[in-house]
């Protein structure tokens, strides 16, 4: 569990599958979520479980504001001998919306990925339409590394992806 700047973030347990559901399956998620990710109980229900069976490789965090579930962010092991993570499936209920806790939750969990898990590069992938996710990656910290044009096929047309990226470095004092 991480806590800090009226944010909690701490690892999915079963009894969060209920909260999950209806985050993941909400519209306004599922427009900006990459289409692989689950959005059905079960696979939900094994994202919690490889969380908590692979706790150094795989992740599914809830975030919390004054003991409620407020959202979801995750992160799964891109390279290992690199220290190398891939973050992805943000969603934050739209009653938390507008307050900047996926900010406060992101700088939490970049701090635990890199100085308790031990990773030394996080990265993201968002979709170029997706211009909140994208201001939301600048503010809690990332870089903007590049863009990849017509990466993804999204509702019948391509789309570009853009990249993002932070390294310890970034962390540590100067």
């Amino acid at each position: 569990m991480i806590e800090g700047d009226g944010v909690r973030v701490r690892r999915a347990e079963p009894d969060d599958v209920d909260f999950l559901l209806e985050l993941m399956n909400s519209d306004d998620v599922v427009e900006n979520l990459a289409v692989v990710r689950p959005r059905d109980r079960e696979g939900l229900a094994a994202e919690i479980e490889r969380s908590q069976a692979e706790p150094q490789e795989f992740g599914r965090f809830v975030i919390e504001v004054d003991g409620r579930p407020a959202g979801l962010m995750g992160f799964e092991v891109s390279n290992r001998r690199s220290r190398i993570a891939n973050l992805g499936s943000l969603a934050l209920h739209p009653d938390f919306r507008g307050r900047r806790l996926a900010d406060r939750a992101a700088r939490l969990f970049q701090r635990h990925l890199i100085f308790d898990l031990g990773y030394h590069r996080l990265q993201l992938e968002v979709y170029g339409f997706n211009e909140r996710a994208q201001v939301h990656a600048e503010r809690s910290g990332f870089v903007r590394e590049g863009v990849r044009r017509k990466a993804y096929r999204r509702n019948d047309e391509w789309v570009d992806s853009v990249i993002y990226g932070l390294v310890r470095e970034d962390l540590e004092p100067s």
